[in-house]
């Protein structure tokens, strides 16, 4: 398996973000993890990712455990945050070689820069700079650094939030094209996104995951939609 989680608690204060949160990613899944406002979705990322660490639990990435300080795992991750950080000041091509030297590529960061250029559609704009980029094309510039150093796992917080019809339709695309190779887990709000793209669905709400199935077994759940299945599961009326 990729990604593992194994009774994964995190609270801050009083709220309790994540309650005994267990769930397993296999290469090859794109897995839709979804839920309301506030349900623990960007926490679980964040703590997958290494960048908060569980009150009790364990978390693996391809047999590497998370934490503050699991450097090793965090080259297996490609990570896009929900709220896209990026140097605006900074042209495409000057950022993803930046990217490149963090992860230390070496005599692969040239080649690094080029296939990623090429493969998230930025080939038009690599001159620019990225406070120059639409919404769509700095979504891309963002999947490009998660995507720079080849990782074994993507994690998506709300990839295409923001976009008008035809990017989405373009970002789906390119998130469909490398999960074929890979973990995915995407975070969004949009259920004809998942239905679009994932092979299965993990619905978590108020810190507790209450569905984990392929789309089709979620959506059987209400006799409709996913979307039906997600209101009844989470009360989101």
């Amino acid at each position: 398996m990729s990604v593992s989680a194994s009774h994964v608690t995190k609270s801050y204060g009083a709220q309790k973000a994540l309650d005994d949160v267990s769930f397993t990613v296999n290469k090859g899944e794109i897995v839709g993890f979804i839920g309301p406002n506030g349900a623990g979705k960007s926490t679980m990322m964040k703590i997958i990712t290494g960048f908060f660490h569980a009150d009790s639990g364990e978390v693996s990435v391809c047999g590497l455990r998370a934490g503050p300080e699991a450097t090793a795992l965090r080259r297996m991750i490609g990570y896009l945050p929900e709220n896209n950080p990026l140097y605006p000041e900074m042209y495409v091509r000057e950022y993803l070689g930046y990217v490149a030297d963090i992860y230390a590529l070496g005599r692969k960061r040239r080649e690094a820069v080029e296939t990623v250029i090429e493969r998230t559609g930025l080939t038009p704009e690599q001159g620019k700079k990225i406070g120059a980029l639409s919404k769509g094309y700095r979504q891309r510039v963002g999947l490009a650094q998660a995507l720079i150093h080849d990782p074994e796992v993507l994690i998506l917080d709300e990839a295409t939030t923001g976009l008008d019809p035809n990017q989405i339709v373009e970002i789906r695309n390119l998130i469909s094209a490398v999960g074929s190779e890979r973990t995915v887990m995407l975070s969004t709000h949009i259920m004809q996104e998942v239905e679009a793209i994932c092979s299965r669905v993990i619905i978590i709400d108020h810190g507790r995951i209450v569905a984990d199935g392929s789309v089709e077994e979620i959506s059987a759940l209400s006799g409709a939609r996913l979307e039906d299945s997600f209101r009844q599961l989470t009360g989101k009326f």
